[in-house]
């Protein structure tokens, strides 16, 4: 029979602003099992891990640990409860060791001293119980993104967690680095710990899981044992209708180049080089997709591309014009649009409403500003927009940090496809948004090249999609392209890993060839 790890019983979490993230949910987990945990973005998933680590409180519920009620006060007494959280964004300090960020908060003395062999010998020790090879004295800045996973990992394991919450571990991982990872979690498992594993990946859910619980709105639908349900069905327990998981396209028939980049390098603002003689054209009509692990300069091209940096050496031509010089408005007015991988920063303002986004770049132009703001008109468009693009809020005037993450991004790509453009810089234009605003923005994507013949950069750490969507594939790795497929259609995810992993890459003749004649 086997054992109940953990009940969350009828759960509800109201916000002050009056946002209800969970009602009545009820979770249980079993030890020794692994459980997916999945729904739209704010389906209240991250809330319900966060009350269950300590971060947040609930309104009304219990909570049981082995059979046994507790009150969660913090992320301490949680961490003393057994219960450890692996953040989609790392909580690692760069400029330390692997071993200082494992032990921080139980540093090894020795007298009143840190003793770093001690936390060296520690690491080392947890490093091999769990098989999660780590250097300790490799400074986490310099290590890979699946290193630092495996870092975050053991940080919890060493304080004693036998349940781990992961909240989207794989979203910027290769194809290599999750199936280590899952390797890893099903030897844990085997080993009697108990993993919560929060994903939108379905087919990552199906693979890795042994029961799933799904949320909407809130609310619990539904737990199932995964071979009980397939992917169609558990998005459509999701979303509460059918999604389709894969694209269709026609063919791209792609036409004159609207934008050309030349010989770009860039340095960071320590001296290191982040862009090394990078060269691509973008054509009328098709998505060109950029893929490679974080870090190895595609966020840098599409910034320098769209004039968020400056300092760059070689050429950027939009519709045969040097942009070199001009102003991020004057580079939007040249013809690109921006879908930044930063929502909240570079892509909306929170604090302002939903149709002050929506015509921030337009609101000094003729049609909507003649000496004063045209309401009327103003309002016509975002009642267009938050009706065809289905944004769903109270009004247009509502706060645009009241939406949920895939609201919010609904916005920023109302606004960027409607820019009159010649060139969509697109990076990662669904990361961490639920499975049905995803499907709506990757289709957009594809109409828009395909019907207004606009030339689209996709940037996606999100092979399945970069794959899908995009017509033409390049991928990144140390600052430099190292490989080029004029067909995204004929190469799988794998093979794509192992240029994306520094294993393979093609020769400079290919290279050239493609770039030049593509």
């Amino acid at each position: 029979m086997p054992q109940e790890m953990i009940l969350m019983k009828n759960i509800t979490k109201v916000y002050p602003n009056g946002f209800v993230a969970n009602k009545d949910v009820t979770l249980s987990v079993e030890k020794g099992e692994i459980h997916g945990l999945v729904g739209e973005n704010g389906a209240g998933k991250t809330t319900l891990m966060k009350i269950l680590f300590g971060i947040e409180n609930q309104e009304e519920g219990q909570i049981f640990i082995k059979g046994q009620e507790v009150k969660i006060k913090d992320p301490l007494h949680a961490i003393a409860l057994g219960v450890g959280m692996v953040h989609q964004h790392f909580m690692l300090v760069p400029s330390l060791t692997v071993a200082e960020n494992i032990v921080l908060g139980m540093e090894p003395k020795k007298g009143i001293k840190f003793d770093m062999k001690k936390a060296v010998e520690m690491t080392r020790e947890v490093s091999t119980k769990y098989n999660l090879g780590v250097d300790p004295l490799d400074k986490v800045e310099d290590i890979s993104v699946g290193q630092k996973q495996k870092v975050e990992i053991l940080k919890a394991l060493i304080r004693g967690a036998e349940v781990l919450i992961l909240d989207e571990p794989t979203a910027v991982l290769t194809p290599q680095e999750t199936e280590e990872l899952f390797i890893e979690l099903k030897k844990l498992r085997d080993d009697g710990y108990t993993v919560v594993f929060i994903s939108h990946k379905l087919n990552e859910v199906k693979e890795l899981c042994d029961r799933v619980t799904v949320l909407r709105n809130g609310r619990m639908i539904g737990m199932k044992h995964i071979n009980e349900v397939s992917e169609q069905d558990i998005s459509r327990m999701m979303v509460g209708r059918d999604v389709i998981l894969s694209i269709e396209k026609d063919k791209a028939q792609p036409k004159r180049v609207v934008a050309k980049v030349e010989h770009l390098y860039l340095k960071n603002s320590d001296g290191k080089e982040v862009i090394k003689d990078v060269s691509f054209t973008i054509r009328e009509g098709e998505i060109l997709g950029v893929v490679g692990v974080e870090g190895n300069g595609q966020n840098e091209v599409t910034e320098v591309m769209t004039g968020l940096v400056k300092g760059y050496t070689g050429d950027i031509y939009i519709d045969g014009r040097n942009i070199r010089g001009l102003s991020i408005r004057e580079i939007r007015e040249a013809g690109i649009s921006h879908i930044s991988e930063d929502r909240m920063t570079y892509g909306a303002a929170g604090n302002a409403s939903v149709k002050d986004n929506l015509i921030s770049d337009r609101y000094y132009k003729p049609d909507f500003n003649r000496g004063l703001l045209d309401s009327k008109k103003i309002g016509e468009l975002s009642s267009k927009l938050v009706k065809d693009y289905n944004i769903k809020c109270d009004s247009y005037d509502q706060p645009v940090r009241m939406l949920s993450g895939g609201n919010i991004q609904k916005v920023i790509v109302a606004r960027e496809f409607t820019a009159n453009m010649k060139v969509i810089v697109a990076n990662q234009p669904t990361r961490g948004i639920d499975v049905g605003a995803t499907e709506f923005i990757r289709r957009k994507l594809i109409e828009i090249a395909r019907e207004e013949n606009v030339g689209v950069l996709l940037v996606s750490a999100d092979l399945n999609e970069a794959l899908e969507t995009s017509d033409s594939i390049i991928v990144m790795h140390n600052g430099e392209i190292v490989a080029y497929f004029e067909d995204a259609s004929k190469i799988t995810e794998f093979e794509i890993g192992e240029y994306m992993l520094g294993i393979r890459k093609q020769n400079p003749e290919e290279l050239r060839r493609s770039v030049y004649e593509h």
